[in-house]
């Protein structure tokens, strides 16, 4: 009998894994293209490499997959290098330009951590997709907060407004009792609407993020990312009236209570950038954006800021240790723009 050298089965051995490859291979083609249908799913997973894999389609198609974040900044590390920032004060910081899909900085920006009244860009995004900003809602006793230090616009039980005056309320205001009558008003109740919120986090791509209120009043198992804020806050400001409500230094308004009578309400908005209390450096414009302060959220502040050519900015800053801090690190962060 002739003697067969060991190297013959590695040889075969290997043959066998290559014809497996090529026949997964082709299952995959089969899966892909079979059926008449050209379309597959490319779910975005803050686990894979990249935010989503390409998978062209066959030579005789035209017809590719298309990546979750094409249109999206994607970072999975710290981006310090060559920046001139003093975030030794705040745990969580980043800024993306938006024209570009560039970012500019990241620190932590996959931490979960509190994010206060930031969760409000939240809720208004849910509610207007969900909602009709001439919706009529009408307070619960629900709306009264009685948390220590909470801000509230005085809503009572009985009081009607439209969503968009409580839009206002919510986002100039920062008023968590505005927060419960929208929720109840798209929703019918809290835990409903919150379960749109989570659901709407992860269509964008917010996977590690939680909401369990439509406030960010402190709560178990609600927490969001630096980098889930910027796709929140991305795709809130697709809503024209987001846009322009998170710019207004103040806002007056005369909603109705439970007899009809009228109730005007004079609100103003917390961002010492759009008060003058804070400047911004130079050629930098801030339009506008989001405050939030909690005892275990820190000082935290999101922003949409333009240069000098137009080019929009998204910057956001978690944990801040004081009001200081945080918008002397925002200055800081919004100073990169020009280099």
């Amino acid at each position: 009998m002739k003697c067969i050298d060991n190297k013959y089965f590695e040889r075969l051995e290997n043959m066998e894994k290559i014809t497996g490859f090529f026949i997964i291979i082709l299952l995959m083609g089969t899966i892909f293209t079979g059926c008449g249908s050209k379309s597959y799913e490319m779910p975005y997973s803050p686990d894979y490499p990249v935010s989503s894999y390409r998978l062209d389609s066959p030579a005789e198609s035209s017809d590719m997959a298309e990546p979750f974040a094409k249109d999206l900044c994607v970072v999975d590390k710290d981006v310090t290098a060559g920046t001139d920032v003093d975030m030794s004060q705040t745990d969580v910081a980043a800024l993306f330009c938006v024209d570009t899909n560039e970012t500019i900085y990241a620190k932590n920006v996959h931490e979960q951590m509190a994010p206060a009244s930031l969760t409000k860009l939240m809720t208004a995004l849910v509610a207007l997709k969900y909602g009709s900003p001439d919706a009529m809602l009408t307070a619960t006793a629900n709306v009264k907060i009685t948390e220590s230090g909470a801000q509230v616009c005085g809503i009572k039980e009985g009081d009607q407004m439209t969503l968009t005056q409580a839009l206002h309320l919510l986002l100039v205001n920062s008023a968590n009792d505005a927060a419960v009558l929208i929720a109840e008003g798209i929703s019918g109740s809290v835990e409903g609407f919150c379960e749109l919120m989570n659901k709407e986090a992860q269509a964008l791509g917010a996977t590690k993020s939680h909401f369990s209120n439509p406030h960010g009043l402190t709560a178990e198992d609600h927490y969001v990312t630096a980098y889930d804020m910027y796709l929140i806050f991305d795709a809130a400001l697709d809503y024209s009236i987001i846009g322009e409500i998170i710019q207004m230094p103040n806002y007056t308004t005369v909603y109705h209570d439970s007899a009809g009578n009228a109730k005007e309400i004079t609100v103003n908005n917390s961002n010492l950038y759009l008060q003058g209390e804070a400047d911004a450096p130079d050629a930098v414009t801030v339009i506008g954006g989001k405050t939030g302060t909690t005892k275990a959220a820190g000082r935290c502040l999101i922003l949409l800021a333009k240069d000098a050519q137009g080019k929009a900015y998204i910057s956001v800053m978690l944990h801040s240790e004081s009001r200081e801090s945080l918008y002397g690190g925002m200055t800081d962060l919004l100073e990169e723009i020009k280099n």
